[in-house]
Order: C-alpha cells, then sequence, then structure tokens
C-alpha cells in the first residue's frame, strides 16, 4: 500500500474520532508495510489532554513492538502534529512521518513552527506535507461546520 492508501485508513480512524464527539484527527503506524499503531483523537472521552490521535498510535505501535522506540516506521495522520506530538514523534525516533492538513493554528512541522527542522535536537523525523490534504481538511471543516449548526457549502 502507497502512502495515499495509509492515510485513507487513516482518514477511517479521524471518521471514529468524529462520529464519538473528537475531533476527526486519526493516525496509524506502519512499518514495512505492516500496520503496528492505531489511534484516534480522545482527549474529551478519556479525560485526557495528551490523547490525541498521534499519541494513541504511538502508544499501540510502542505496546505492540515491546519497546518505546520506533526507528523504521512511519506515522501517517490527518492533520499536522501539533508541538506536544512532534515531540512524542521524536522521542519514539519515528523514521518518517505522513500528514494530510496543515495546521495553521498548532502546526509544528512547519504551519507554525517546525520542530522536525530544528538542527540543535538530536532525532530528525523526516516530514511529507500534503497527503490526501483537501480530503483531510473537508472532514475537519465540516465537523466544525456542524458544530457550529451551519451546513458547509462545497
Amino acid at each position: 500500500m502507497d502512502d495515499s492508501g495509509f492515510m485513507g485508513l487513516a482518514l477511517d480512524l479521524a471518521r471514529q474520532a468524529g462520529a464519538a464527539g473528537e475531533v476527526p484527527v486519526g493516525a496509524l503506524i506502519v512499518s514495512e508495510g505492516e500496520i503496528l499503531g492505531r489511534g484516534f483523537n480522545q482527549p474529551i472521552g478519556r479525560h485526557d489532554p495528551t490523547a490525541h490521535a498521534e499519541v494513541m498510535a504511538l502508544r499501540d505501535a510502542a505496546a505492540h513492538l515491546g519497546n518505546y522506540r520506533l526507528p523504521g516506521c512511519t506515522l501517517y495522520v490527518t492533520l499536522e502534529p501539533c508541538a506536544m506530538c512532534a515531540g512524542a514523534i521524536m522521542h519514539a525516533r519515528l523514521d518518517r512521518i505522513v500528514f494530510g492538513a496543515r495546521d495553521p493554528k498548532t502546526g509544528a512541522a512547519g504551519s507554525v513552527i517546525d520542530l522536525f527542522a530544528e538542527a540543535r535536537l538530536n532525532h530528525h523525523t523526516a516530514v511529507v506535507a500534503g497527503v490526501r490534504a483537501d480530503e483531510c481538511a473537508s472532514l475537519l471543516s465540516g465537523f466544525f461546520a456542524a458544530r457550529r449548526g451551519r451546513t458547509l457549502v462545497a
């Protein structure tokens, strides 16, 4: 499966988050074509500010491998990671992240800041941005429009 296919699976996870009343963000971790971890936003339901999709996927993959380090892995996530998630991604030693929509308010992979490009940090994760960006952004805008009681016009 290619990056677009894995992002489609992350979009499915994002829809699960939206159905649960959470901001629709989904993530999965893959190594050599095998999905090791899945996650979607759950901070409201879990009463946990760290329960972002990326963190949930990292926890799942780490438990699957029995190791908190995840070298050789790629994270697919529907929204650009925030600073908290970027830090967790770097601590896990992921090789690569692939994200869909940019986050102009809290994005830490180039939109607001770029922690992955910070030369002073000891681990550098490659970043691929914009995979299925329109679908990812549309899912988020539709969710927030519905929350505000408005129908999004396409």
